[in-house]
């Protein structure tokens, strides 16, 4: 028959653990209002979200509600959700919602897989005084689940789903800064004409005929935190990494500073004078201890992103601004696909960046305020060249696990040697068995170093593995408990970094070192 033909619709992909590109995004966003494709239903199947002991009901399946699903491009993740109409107010107008905006970031950036856990819907953006600050605790709740079990999939909700997702290596919160917002959001409502005609009308009284205000997104207040909200967002965050540093080692959890809120006397940020030092006196930067709850954000498992941005598409967000962390997921995404995760990505061009707020004065000499907050966050801000991501940094208070590709580089050989425990976790410990695990550890180790990830001249100075009766004691071997002990020497490390990886029931977990353990 002429013009009809076929194109075969590809495989979807396995899983495959040892990717260090794929982000998984947690928040709200509408479901839009369509069938469930078939192969997504075909993949909760198999996960056994429609069946078995952990089915979810037929109402939340449809929905996909607190539910994991990949999607390979934008245009899936459009066809399956409604991201651009979230709610503004009362009436009918709608914006972008902030975990669309940053699953589109990351797409247009680079990035080629995300997995997406639908929390529920976007509540109104400007709502009833009062209502925010009441429902905080709801709704991190639902991005935190403080109540999952790992063992226990009927228990998974928001990052919870982490527990059965070792593919994810990227994680985003792009409704954290939202959620701890202060109220009003709203500033110079702009109130556009009617439509109707002009006509003459008979005087009347003072009164007004009724003009419906229809507030434009440029003149809403994007969301702003108060110092009671810079709080909630470092515990919530600190929530966040606390649970990836129990049970996740292998994911890097990538977030935006909150924007401060404006004082109302003069116009001016009450932090942003000098926006680093506010970070550190409000426990932001400082490490986990017990004066702040084990809360902060400062750890290898965090990259904080900073200013939030004007873009060529965030002209359906509230001020037209979006915060960065969608972006800075897809050009780390890209950078392991293409590069290696290990390298750097300070430096690379952002063509869709046009603005930001605040915009940042960058010397690159460790004197400003900018410079210095670049230490510790990925810092974007305008050069001679254009707009330009100018450093990609940890928030770790250890210089050691400062550098971004460190971090990242240690997450892949603990996900690389999990695969490796997980093969072993059966077999009777022994030295033919130590030996087999220290060859699979110094085979993925050269690799990195023939890459260019580790430093020394040769691989006996770039990295070494011992996995015998020193590193174990009687007890180990008694409970079945294997101990390989790694020292590597990352090429941006200051120093050489030692951990100990532990097989035990649930596969090869990570003990590290003391230096670890302190920004972990």
């Amino acid at each position: 028959m002429n013009g009809l033909s076929f194109e075969l619709a590809p495989l979807a992909p396995a899983p495959d653990p040892n990717r260090v590109d794929i982000a998984c995004f947690v928040g709200h966003v509408a479901r839009r209002a369509t069938p469930l494709p078939a192969n997504v239903r075909t993949a909760l199947a198999e996960a056994r979200w429609t069946s078995g002991p952990w089915a979810r009901p037929d109402t939340e399946v449809e929905a996909l509600l607190q539910l994991p699903v990949v999607v390979e491009s934008w245009n899936a993740f459009d066809a399956l959700f409604a991201w651009e109409s979230r709610p503004v107010g009362a009436g009918t107008r709608s914006c972008a919602s902030y975990l669309g905006a940053a699953v589109r970031s990351f797409f247009a950036n680079g990035g080629r897989r995300a997995v997406i856990v639908r929390c529920g819907d976007p509540w109104p953006y400007l709502e009833p005084a009062g209502t925010r600050a009441a429902q905080r605790d709801t709704r991190l709740a639902a991005l935190l689940a403080p109540n999952a079990s790992p063992m226990d999939p009927s228990s998974w909700r928001g990052i919870g789903h982490l527990a059965g997702l070792p593919e994810v290596a990227l994680l985003c919160l792009p409704d954290l800064a939202d959620i701890c917002a202060a109220e009003p959001a709203i500033v110079d409502v702009a109130v556009e004409p009617p439509n109707s005609p002009e006509v003459f009308v008979e005087c009347s009284t003072n009164s007004a005929p009724p003009v419906e205000q229809d507030v434009g997104l440029r003149d809403l207040a994007p969301p702003r935190a108060d110092h009671d909200g810079f709080i909630a967002w470092r515990n919530a965050l600190g929530s966040a990494r606390e649970q990836i540093a129990r049970r996740h080692r292998e994911v890097l959890l990538v977030a935006a500073l909150p924007l401060p809120q404006r004082e109302a006397r003069n116009g001016d940020s009450w932090a942003q004078a000098d926006f680093h030092a506010y970070l550190e006196n409000a426990g932001v930067l400082a490490a986990p201890n017990s004066s702040n709850g084990g809360r902060a954000a400062a750890s290898a498992f965090v990259q904080l992103a900073w200013p939030w941005l004007k873009t060529r598409h965030s002209v359906d967000l509230p001020g037209t601004l979006e915060a960065p962390e969608g972006m800075l997921a897809g050009v780390l995404a890209i950078n392991a696909l293409a590069r290696g995760t290990f390298r750097s990505v300070a430096g690379t061009r952002l063509a869709s960046v046009s603005g930001s707020e605040p915009l940042l004065a960058w010397s690159g000499i460790a004197e400003t305020p900018s410079d210095r907050l670049a230490e510790r966050v990925c810092v974007i801000a305008p050069s001679p060249a254009g707009w330009t991501l100018h450093s990609d940094v940890t928030a770790s208070v250890d210089e050691a696990w400062r550098a971004g590709g460190v971090s990242r580089l240690m997450g892949a050989v603990l996900r690389a040697a999990r695969r490796t425990g997980e093969a072993a976790l059966f077999e009777a410990s022994g030295p033919a068995l130590w030996q087999r695990v220290t060859r699979s550890i110094e085979q993925l180790l050269s690799a990195f170093w023939r890459e260019g990830g580790l430093g020394g001249a040769t691989p006996a100075e770039a990295f070494s593995v011992r996995c015998d009766r020193s590193t174990m004691s009687q007890n180990d071997l008694d409970n079945g408990r294997l101990r390989a002990e790694v020292s590597i020497l990352p090429v941006a490390a200051v120093e050489r970094i030692t951990v100990v990886l532990d097989l035990t029931g649930g596969g090869a977990a990570a003990a590290l070192d003391e230096q670890l353990r302190e920004v972990a």
